[in-house]
């Protein structure tokens, strides 16, 4: 974005070529060593830029005159000759002071040292100004002129001219009502995009004049061009502070490409078909490297870095929004730090040649790439093509490395560092940057990768092929893609380490069950003792854990959607009881609570039901008998459940109805009793991960179906639970679970 003092048009001009649109654009070549293309032609911008360039020397040498000031008004050894000799010595004094506080001279110019910057800043928030910071205002006004004549509705538009006239003339309350006159008639994204070729120049302006101390140095910096923004030019909040939370080592890992997306890729390497590569990754946090043989017949590579995710902030991938501004803001973000994992990863030679393409955040990314020295000391990074990024302050560690930048002045993205279509200064004499605008100045459409590709492609062919000759070793055959998908850091192995455990096979199916996403639903009755103590009898188990008199029962329904042995739905009908060899305890309730691992109690299997084939000839270990396989629905919801056994035609049973209110608890481990095949007993434990919710009053209803002569309709029905309500439930809309087979115990 950066471009001569002078603006001076040396060499062949590029001439008006049509906007992708139809609209009219202009480029001009400057006589640079590195070369650039500026928007626009109007030969007055030039002295206008040349002297807001001049105006930032003078204020530059003002404010380091009132720091030479300040720094002998607070010298300790003149205040300790003030007894030698207080006459001269109160002169002296009382001139300094008027020179850093008098508005006729200096203004007021407090500045440097602790005392220095706090009177600054107390001054500054009594709305003070000194002679530097007025003119470098001057310099920021004749800025936004020069863009005006390149950008007449700046300065024809009723709207956009009294917003950029309050903002210049320090009328705070009238900037803020043209700022929502603006707004209101145009919308965010129309009002921002009008004011991108000054958005940094007026935002410059106001942190400048306006009584925030907070954001004074970043108005300064925007204004010399000596840095990127450090803080927010509104607030004053530090950049730093934001992008620091962008967190993560950076991980990479192979992902391969659709056949629709891999055919689509460009099978020769040129600029274009670099960024149409980079169009078809698309912004999916994705990154692609090629191999390309030369015409000379070595093999150089190129990596091509995509822009900016759309959404919320995920906190996974380095190419989301918080990701793209620790790129811009940063020397080293997750994204950058991701890329190069993914280059390692690669398998490329020490010292192979490579070139950087990226759009967006990719092109701050791969620039931070570019000045990393240790980097570059395993790679010769030859080429870094920035498309539409914040990249003005950030230099390549090789000098050798040749940069070209590509910015629309209506993207207020490259714009983020503080620099933009208005700047005065020759930041990079060496870089090729191309600075131009179209016919379309609404964003985001004149920041995504397909309308830069047209601008390059139709509006922009000088520039086309300066940078297509630049890129000239990598001209040829691409022998090699790989994409890598990026994250902020290395994912930790599915379910770990909660489901990461030793497996073994047991008829084909692979043991433990291992549940990544699963929910379930389990609802305790108070069932009729007598038919509960039938069920128990000759089991060695029991009696049942009773509450006023009623035996407890529990009906414990579950979905299972992602397992190591595939989708399936399941229920089981069990008789609380306080565990083998004991018939009772006091102390069975507080047992419940316990772990899968030292739980006593737990369930006795009258009945169980799975809707998966592919279980059967595991079913039996896993929970003891022979569950039937019966077709099963189930619908969980935080205040909703049904759960309805069989089909249509014959339906066996249906629980559902209104969860009522919950607390939050951890979802409960269950361990279940059964007869063995071969007689004995055996133990089965789920162990679950997830949150849980406790229903005290559960509005729920058991229904069996009157004509089913089914098993488990017809022990329902013994237990008295046809038409019952829960006395409580426990739900999992999602959890983890754990499953072995059943453990045989000796006979209780």
């Amino acid at each position: 974005m950066s471009g001569p003092p002078d603006g001076s048009m040396s060499g062949p001009p590029g001439g008006p070529v049509g906007g992708p649109t139809g609209g009219p654009s202009s480029a001009s070549v400057s006589g640079r060593a590195g070369g650039s293309v500026r928007g626009g032609s109007d030969p007055a911008a030039g002295p206008l830029r040349a002297a807001a360039c001049e105006l930032v020397d003078i204020g530059v040498t003002i404010r380091k005159a009132a720091g030479h000031a300040t720094a002998a008004l607070t010298d300790g050894a003149l205040l300790r000759a003030l007894p030698q000799a207080p006459s001269a010595g109160y002169l002296a004094h009382r001139a300094l002071l008027r020179a850093i506080t008098n508005g006729a001279g200096l203004g007021y110019a407090l500045t440097g040292g602790p005392l220095g910057t706090l009177a600054a800043k107390l001054g500054g928030m009594a709305g003070a100004e000194s002679l530097a910071v007025r003119v470098l205002a001057t310099s920021l006004r004749l800025r936004i002129a020069a863009v005006a004549l390149d950008h007449p509705e700046l300065s024809t538009d009723p709207m956009l001219g009294r917003l950029i006239e309050a903002a210049a003339a320090d009328r705070d309350l009238e900037a803020v009502r043209a700022l929502r006159a603006l707004l209101k008639d145009r919308g965010a994204v129309r009002a921002l995009s009008a004011l991108a070729p000054v958005f940094g120049e007026v935002l410059a302006l106001r942190a400048l004049l306006d009584e925030n101390p907070l954001n004074d140095d970043t108005a300064w910096l925007i204004a010399t061009g000596k840095g990127y923004a450090t803080a927010d030019p509104i607030t004053g909040m530090s950049n730093r502070m934001v992008a620091v939370l962008d967190t993560g080592e950076g991980a990479a890992r192979r992902v391969e490409l659709s056949a629709a997306e891999s055919a689509r890729l460009s099978p020769q390497g040129s600029l274009l078909g670099f960024l149409r590569n980079i169009s078809v990754v698309g912004t999916a946090g994705r990154v692609l490297i090629q191999s390309v043989a030369g015409l000379d017949g070595a093999v150089r590579h190129v990596v091509q870095a995509p822009g900016m995710r759309a959404g919320r902030l995920d906190g996974e991938s380095p190419q989301d929004l918080l990701g793209a501004f620790s790129s811009a803001v940063l020397d080293s973000s997750p994204y950058s730090r991701a890329l190069a994992k993914a280059i390692d990863d690669y398998g490329l030679p020490q010292g192979a040649e490579l070139a950087l393409i990226g759009h967006s955040a990719g092109g701050a990314a791969i620039m931070n790439l570019a000045q990393d020295a240790e980097f570059c000391a395993r790679y010769t990074v030859t080429h870094a093509v920035a498309v539409g990024s914040p990249v003005d302050f950030k230099r390549p560690a090789d000098p050798r490395t040749w940069v070209a930048s590509v910015t629309n002045q209506h993207d207020i993205v490259p714009t983020l560092d503080g620099q933009g279509a208005g700047t005065c200064f020759d930041l990079h004499p060496d870089w090729y940057v191309v600075d131009y605008f179209d016919a379309t100045h609404l964003f985001p459409l004149c920041h995504s990768i397909e309308h830069y590709i047209a601008n390059i492609a139709d509006d922009l062919p000088e520039a086309r092929r300066r940078i297509d000759g630049r890129l000239g070793p990598f001209r040829g055959q691409v022998v090699r893609s790989q994409a890598y998908r990026l994250s902020d850091r290395a994912p930790r192995p599915a379910g770990s380490p909660f489901l990461t455990v030793p497996t073994y096979a047991m008829n084909g199916i692979e043991l433990p069950i291992r549940c990544h996403n699963g929910s379930g639903l389990t609802a305790y009755f108070a069932a009729d003792p007598a038919g509960a103590a039938a069920l128990l009898e000759g089991t060695g188990f029991g009696p049942a854990v009773q509450i006023a008199g009623r035996a407890l029962v529990a009906l414990h329904a579950s979905w299972d959607r992602r397992t190591s042995a595939g989708g399936y739905r399941e229920l089981h009908l069990g008789i609380v009881v306080p565990g083998p060899w004991r018939s009772r305890s006091p102390r069975v309730w507080l047992d419940l609570l316990r772990g899968a691992d030292r739980r006593r109690s737990g369930s006795f299997l009258a009945g169980s039901v799975i809707d998966a084939a592919a279980l059967g000839a595991v079913a039996p270990r896993l929970w003891g008998g022979e569950p039937y396989l019966v077709p099963l629905e189930f619908e969980l919801t935080t205040g909703y459940a049904r759960v309805a056994v069989g089909g249509l035609d014959d339906r066996l049973l249906t629980l559902s109805g209104v969860l009522g209110p919950w607390l939050p608890v951890s979802d409960r481990d269950l361990v279940g009793y059964a007869r063995g095949a071969e007689g004995g007993a055996l133990r089965a434990c789920v162990r679950t991960r997830g949150l849980g919710r406790l229903h005290p009053v559960p509005r729920l209803r058991l229904a069996v179906a009157p004509g089913s002569a089914h098993p488990l309709a017809r022990r329902l029905r013994e237990l008295g639970l046809d038409g019952a309500r829960p006395l409580l439930c426990l739900s999992a809309t999602a959890r983890q679970t754990l499953r072995d087979a059943a453990v045989p115990l000796p006979n209780p």
